[in-house]
């Protein structure tokens, strides 16, 4: 299926989605999670959650993180040049929406996309070879190859994979991703 078609049939379905469901499936795939084997690592990257598109909450699986101790990257996004900086986030990191309601780092200590062993991933669907499908801006597909070549992509999801995307040679495959019922393994 391409793309397109597919960006317009997630948003609508998220849209669907009370801000109650988005928590409890939220809740499910963090739990789900846990049955990976990925916990051995340092250093993970996880975007921060959009609401206002009804992303999976992230915060469970922050608290996840930090409950394991473990160094916990978010991006900020540059749109003027299509790239992202990983800022390592502490404690004391402060965040802020940006004009475009992504929360960000405002500043830290930057590290290097090579540092990266674990990086989930936002999607808005994929499909049964690892393949998915964004909001169409490329800034993942950006990152993702400038990531360390062993570093394991996460997809997390609230419904299940497509049969088959259309995608390109630019595009980069998850290794797994998370729904609340089932994780895939590509």
């Amino acid at each position: 299926m391409d793309k397109v078609t597919l960006r317009k049939k997630y948003i609508l379905l998220r849209e669907k989605l009370s801000l109650q469901k988005i928590e409890d499936l939220s809740l499910q795939i963090a739990n789900k999670a846990l049955e990976l084997n990925i916990w051995k690592y340092t250093y993970y990257h996880i975007f921060l959650s959009i609401s206002e598109k009804k992303e999976i909450n992230t915060e469970f699986l922050l608290h996840i993180l930090q409950g394991k101790d473990k160094s916990i990257v978010v991006s900020k996004a540059h749109f003027k040049t299509g790239e992202m900086t990983h800022l390592l986030l502490q404690e004391n990191t402060p965040l802020m929406l940006s004009k475009y309601n992504i929360p960000e780092p405002v500043s830290g200590i930057e590290i290097s996309p090579t540092q990266l062993e674990v990086v989930f991933v936002p999607l808005l669907a994929f499909d049964e070879q690892g393949n998915r499908v964004g909001y169409g801006k490329g800034f993942y597909d950006r990152f993702l190859t400038n990531c360390n070549i062993k570093a394991i992509f996460i997809g997390l999801s609230f419904f299940p994979a497509e049969a088959k995307i259309d995608y390109d040679s630019l595009d980069i495959p998850l290794d797994f991703c998370v729904t609340p019922e089932e994780i895939y393994s590509f």
